[in-house]
């Protein structure tokens, strides 16, 4: 366990209620600005903050960046938006005693703190919430030694634990560490010693205090690397406890795949003739959120699904489709067999030639499987007008997370901005209404900025340079190589082919450009498994249609749904 910079323990604030679900958290709220932090048990324990705004329930993750520990700093920055702060009580400070919002899309300020009754069992660290779970059993009580010696070689026994020392052996880097200068930690001696274990006794036995220990730091750090630290690359200097070594008890995390270093052989290899049309489609697995025979729209599942999505932060949703998008697009995580059978290095260059005719059609199914399920999220809201209004400001924000000069993920935010513009989506004019009176900064940002940026990447003049993109724009490409009709008159479409064209050419020479931006944009991110694979083209379509109806023609799939659709819409909001 290591000790916060700031000396702040988080379990002691009152408004910490640990590992506390979604669901129970909103029960505690009851008016606007009542607030409490909790660990999310869908994110490995992050810190989100939980409050009740304009008669909503609101949740934000707070993200974290780790730092490698020097001295005099802290060993992460926590934050909201912009402003990053060395610890979450400084956080939740800051923005209570200085009425800030939260954020600015929601504009939602807390003030009144929503206390945990229970005193917490044990206390820990932020970084001991990062790294697991917190551990919750009950702290041995002191033994307290007399002043003769004699008694000294039964330190740590208790009448109730026969087996004495061992019952209670705790490996040296778990003892807590007193003053302001590191202490070299040594080999641990019995625990019967005098030099380990002088407390009240110590005048009696020896004349003088012993030495102060050296300035020499008890932690050793690994060689630099591109990796972001964590807190197993701290190896302390000390044997193995009870056989087992360090390294054993706190393994060295692996590098993600797509953060690992790619072989760049491209001016040695030689051209190899392409074998078969390569899928970067996963192989199908057992689904963690999905049985292995499910029927269409399960209820309990688009339950789950929506306390994951409300779970994250529009950024962190955003990194998780960019994850997503690159993998089924052929830019991160090809192997070498894939790069040998396709003839190319990139998913990029591939659905440029005649022979990447499966990774087009994987790619626009992929494209209208998301927009689909985008539209559901607001057509499925069956509730008040505010929460229909909520979901669109919630797909209005990932597009905005999506953007270039954010993720860079375009495929994303073209899918995102097809279920805002669907004609089942578009005519919910009380819905609309209702998004530009509540939440009116979304609004203004759907209508001056995304409307306008999508336009323009659709007839190719939008942003598309490899600093602010990390995926470009395919859905134009695909389109036209799969012989879709250009719409427009015959000067302007022959004009938008053109553009289309150059480029699709200009996206193909750039791809290891744009390789090295989605690798940089993804460094340092550890992705939530469940959500991960919600966002995945095998796992919508058997959302959308079921693991029977999965398998049906792609065409025959879609009509279907856009009539389902089309029901719910008139639904919601029949026609006058």
């Amino acid at each position: 366990m290591q000790v916060p910079q700031d000396g702040e323990d988080l379990a002691g604030q009152p408004w910490y209620h640990g590992l506390l679900s979604r669901q129970k958290a909103e029960a505690l709220l009851q008016q606007d600005g009542d607030f409490l932090v909790r660990a999310s048990g869908s994110r490995g324990g992050h810190p989100v903050i939980s409050c009740r705004w304009r008669g909503s329930a609101l949740h934000f993750e707070v993200f974290r960046v780790a730092l490698r520990p020097r001295p005099g700093r802290p060993t992460a920055l926590f934050q909201l938006e912009d402003e990053q702060f060395p610890s979450m009580p400084a956080l939740v400070r800051s923005y209570v005693t200085g009425r800030r919002p939260l954020s600015q899309a929601t504009g939602a300020v807390v003030s009144r703190p929503v206390t945990w009754q229970r005193p917490l069992r044990r206390s820990f660290s932020e970084d001991t919430l990062m790294d697991g779970p917190a551990r919750t059993e009950p702290l041995r009580a002191r033994k307290w030694s007399n002043s003769q010696p004699a008694d000294l070689a039964h330190m740590g026994q208790s009448s109730e634990d026969p087996t004495g020392i061992e019952a209670f052996a705790t490996p040296v880097s778990a003892l807590p560490r007193t003053g302001s200068d590191p202490v070299l930690l040594k080999a641990p001696a019995p625990l019967g010693t005098v030099a380990n274990s002088l407390r009240a006794s110590d005048g009696q036995l020896q004349a003088k205090a012993p030495a102060k220990p050296p300035r020499t730091p008890s932690f050793e750090l690994p060689d630099a690397s591109e990796r972001p630290p964590t807190y197993c690359e701290l190896v302390p200097r000390v044997p193995c406890v009870q056989g087992t070594s360090l390294s054993q008890s706190c393994p060295e995390p692996e590098a993600p795949w797509w953060e690992a270093e790619e072989d760049e052989e491209e001016e040695n290899r030689c051209f190899t003739r392409p074998q078969a049309e390569i899928s970067f489609c996963p192989p199908d697995t057992p689904s963690c959120l999905l049985g292995p025979q499910n029927r269409p729209l399960e209820p309990q599942v688009l339950h789950t699904l929506r306390g994951l999505f409300l779970e994250h932060h529009p950024g962190s949703t955003a990194l998780h489709l960019l994850l997503v998008d690159c993998q089924a697009t052929g830019l991160l995580g090809v192997t070498r067999v894939q790069r040998d059978n396709m003839g190319v290095s990139s998913g990029l260059e591939l659905l440029t030639l005649p022979h990447g005719c499966r990774l087009r059609l994987e790619l626009l199914e992929r494209h209208e499987t998301l927009a689909l399920a985008g539209a559901l999220a607001v057509l499925g809201c069956s509730g008040p007008l505010e929460e229909r209004a909520a979901a669109l400001r919630g797909l209005v924000e990932l597009a905005l997370a999506l953007r270039p000069g954010a993720a860079g993920d375009l495929p994303g935010l073209a899918a995102v901005m097809g279920a805002l513009l669907m004609p089942q989506v578009s005519r919910l004019e009380h819905t609309w209404r209702q998004l530009r009176r509540s939440h009116t900064e979304a609004a203004l940002a759907f209508e001056q900025e995304l409307k306008p940026l999508m336009r323009a990447l659709d007839e190719g003049v939008g942003p598309c340079d490899p600093g602010e993109v990390a995926l470009p724009h395919v859905a134009p490409t695909v389109r036209l190589l799969e012989g879709e009709e250009v719409a427009g008159p015959l000067d302007e479409s022959c004009e938008r082919l053109l553009r289309t064209l150059h480029g699709a050419r200009h996206m193909a020479r750039d791809a290891p450009k744009f390789r090295k931006v989605a690798a940089q944009r993804l460094r340092g991110f550890r992705p939530n498994p469940e959500l991960r694979e919600a966002l995945t083209t095998g796992f919508l379509r058997r959302l959308l249609w079921g693991s029977r109806g999965a398998g049906a023609p792609r065409a025959e799939r879609f009509e279907k749904f856009q009539r389902v659709l089309g029901v719910l819409s008139q639904r919601l909001e029949p026609d006058s």
